[in-house]
C-alpha cells in the first residue's frame, strides 16, 4: 500500500506538469462537464496570478509557511483542515538562525506520518560543505545535479519514501539550502520569490 504522504507528494507534484502541459497546447474550446474528483488525492486549484510589487513598495518580504510553496497548495492544505507548524531548521546538528522548516499536517488528529515538511534557508559556502560532509559521514547520499546538489538519507532509515526511493533530501544552491520531506517535495518550494 502507498503511504498516504507519498499519495499526497504525487497528487501535489502533478500539478505544475499538469499545468505547464494545457499552457503549451493549443487553445480548443473545452467541454463543459467537470472532472470527478479523485477519492484518494486531494483536488488543487490552479495557482493565483502572481501579485506584481508597486514601484516604490519595500520587495524585502520574509519567508513564512505559507510564502515559501505556492498559494494553491497552502490553498488545499488549509481546506482539508491542515495548518502548518514552525521550526528550527538543521541540517545536521548545525542549526541555520535565519532558516525556516515548516511542517504541514492535521495537528488535531492522531499522530501518524500523514504530514508534509518544506524549508529554506540561506547558507554560506564554508557551512555548506561542513554540513555536506557530517551528513555523507552518517550514511546519507550525495547527489550532483544541475540545479545543485541533493543530499537524502540513508536508504536504510527511510521510513516514508517517494515513488523513487528518496525519503528527507536537501537541495543545495547558490547560497541557498532547502529541504523536504521526500525528494519530489522540494519541487514545491518556490523561495525566494522570481525577481520582478
Amino acid at each position: 500500500m502507498i503511504p498516504p504522504r507519498v499519495r499526497w507528494t504525487a497528487a501535489l507534484l502533478a500539478l505544475p506538469l499538469a499545468l505547464a502541459a494545457t499552457s503549451c497546447a493549443p487553445q480548443e474550446p473545452e467541454p463543459s462537464a467537470q472532472p470527478t474528483p479523485s477519492a484518494t488525492a486531494p483536488v488543487i486549484a490552479e495557482p493565483e496570478p502572481e501579485q506584481s510589487v508597486e514601484p516604490g513598495a519595500d520587495a524585502e518580504v520574509d519567508p513564512t509557511c505559507e510564502t515559501i510553496i505556492a498559494t494553491s497548495i497552502v490553498t488545499e492544505f488549509e481546506r482539508i483542515g491542515w495548518t502548518s507548524r514552525e521550526e528550527p531548521f538543521y541540517v545536521g546538528a548545525t542549526e541555520l538562525e535565519d532558516g525556516l522548516r515548516c511542517m504541514w499536517a492535521d495537528f488535531d488528529a492522531p499522530a501518524s506520518d500523514n504530514l508534509q515538511i518544506f524549508g529554506w534557508s540561506p547558507i554560506d559556502e564554508q557551512t555548506t560543505r561542513s554540513a555536506q560532509t557530517e551528513l555523507v559521514g552518517q550514511g546519507w547520499i550525495r547527489e550532483e545535479a544541475a540545479e545543485g546538489v541533493y543530499v537524502t538519507e540513508n536508504p536504510e532509515t527511510i521510513i516514508a519514501p517517494d515513488e523513487n526511493g528518496y525519503g528527507i533530501t536537501y537541495l543545495f544552491g547558490d547560497g541557498w539550502v532547502t529541504v523536504a520531506d521526500t525528494k519530489q517535495g522540494l519541487v514545491l518550494i518556490e523561495w525566494p520569490p522570481p525577481a520582478s
